[in-house]
């Protein structure tokens, strides 16, 4: 059992560092607003810190799940910052998504301090942070990886080092860019199905079985159905993550001509005031079409 830190308490925090708690790791969390981490602390057992430096000081690992680039720089730099509480060997492991370039800036900063940096974002959603079946997508030296792959596990069905730091962000990108355009399809097969009359659970019945099958239609279909997209991945997180997709796909040369467009597809779902729906929405815009 390890001292561990963690750094934010969302929707996939709060859960996350509940498991870790329930493995038997002593536990400190930081959140922005204290109250959340206090509450956690009253709930699991742990504590609560007022500063990320203060929850990291004495850990051997620190987990952080925040917002974005920005959110990711404010826990760990600065006098009040995570780093500043580590100590040289210990492991920081961030299962934010957010682009390889904060990645590779943050691992060279801590190897500067002595400290690992793994980056180790995260697929599963919401309910698979509650039921600790997250996939682990990690990037950085072997050896922190291997360190901090056991205390992973206490949220993962599947966890994996890609290679060198920002290897398991550009992974995330691929599984955002694969997913964009499942959900195009899944929406559009819907809608049409709608618009001839089928039986859409019949006809997902028939073909979920087949070549046409996938994880987004067995999971999303029936709320997709009866119009309720608050079960998953929020909308407005959808498009951060493809806005980093689509500024490295600049960097690096690749085509991402469906991911653009689903992208500008998700602009209008907001327009439609669904910033906090679900991914799966993509239909509600079809279905405001006519």
């Amino acid at each position: 059992m390890a001292k561990v830190a963690f750094l934010g308490l969302g929707v996939m925090g709060y859960p996350m560092a509940g498991h870790l708690a329930k493995a038997g790791h002593e536990v400190t969390v930081y959140n922005r607003t204290f109250a959340k981490a206090e509450k956690w602390a009253a709930e699991h057992g742990g504590k609560a810190a007022k500063t990320p430096r203060e929850a990291a000081e004495g850990a051997e690992f620190v987990m952080s799940c925040v917002g974005n680039d920005d959110d990711l720089r404010s826990v760990c730099k600065g006098d009040d910052g995570a780093f500043a509480g580590m100590a040289e060997g210990t492991v920081f492991v961030d299962h934010t998504t957010v682009s390889a370039k904060v990645t590779r800036e943050l691992h060279a900063l801590a190897a500067e301090k002595g400290v690992a940096f793994v980056d180790a974002p995260i697929s599963g959603g919401q309910a698979g942070a509650e039921n600790g079946q997250l996939v682990v997508m990690c990037g950085g030296e072997e050896g922190a990886y291997g360190r901090a792959e056991p205390v992973i596990d206490a949220y993962a069905k599947a966890c994996r080092r890609l290679g060198e730091s920002g290897s398991g962000q550009l992974t995330k990108m691929v599984n955002q860019i694969c997913i964009a355009g499942l959900v195009q399809g899944l929406a559009e097969g819907l809608h049409f199905a709608e618009k001839a009359g089928l039986d859409s659970r019949a006809v997902i019945d028939v073909i979920g079985g087949g070549a046409a099958g996938s994880w987004q239609m067995m999971n999303r279909y029936e709320t997709m159905i009866d119009d309720k997209f608050d079960f998953g991945f929020a909308v407005d997180w959808m498009r951060k993550d493809l806005g980093i997709c689509l500024d490295t796909a600049d960097e690096n040369g690749a085509s991402l001509p469906v991911t653009a467009l689903v992208d500008q597809f998700y602009k209008d779902v907001q327009k439609l005031g669904g910033n906090r729906w679900d991914t799966s929405s993509l239909i509600k815009r079809l279905r405001s079409m006519g």
